[in-house]
């Protein structure tokens, strides 16, 4: 299987020189991502809702490249502020519980602009059925 990249559509994409996720062979390699709602292209103000929206976009990331949530091996996730830690992880554990990744949580002076409070980033290994 030849590398694949996918993309959100956002030119940020391009002019930045990333895609949303690689994947190569079994793999997936979501680059990270940011609470952003693409929907309606806000940022909500809690990292509950940002983590959520991470894991939105990662999914719908992984989908398009045939891959599901279930298939995340490794996830790395970077907060702004250790006091949102607790609220980070009940998300976490509402979507990956079952799931159990290998993951690591780093503590960051910032993000790319000051309303992210976290960044998710994955990878996954499709699972031989």
């Amino acid at each position: 299987m030849s590398r694949r990249l996918i993309s959100t559509g956002s030119s940020f994409e391009k002019s930045a020189g990333y895609s949303r996720a690689v994947i190569d062979g079994d793999f997936a390699f979501v680059a990270g991502t940011t609470g952003y709602d693409y929907s309606t292209m806000t940022m909500p103000s809690d990292i509950a809702s940002q983590s959520r929206n991470c894991f939105k976009t990662i999914e719908a990331a992984l989908k398009e490249a045939g891959f599901a949530m279930a298939d995340i091996v490794r996830a790395a996730y970077y907060i702004t502020d250790v006091r949102d830690a607790d609220a980070h992880f009940e998300v976490c554990g509402e979507v990956l519980g079952e799931i159990r990744p290998a993951a690591t949580i780093l503590v960051v002076a910032g993000l790319l602009k000051p309303e992210m409070k976290v960044e998710i980033e994955v990878t996954a290994r499709r699972r031989n059925a």
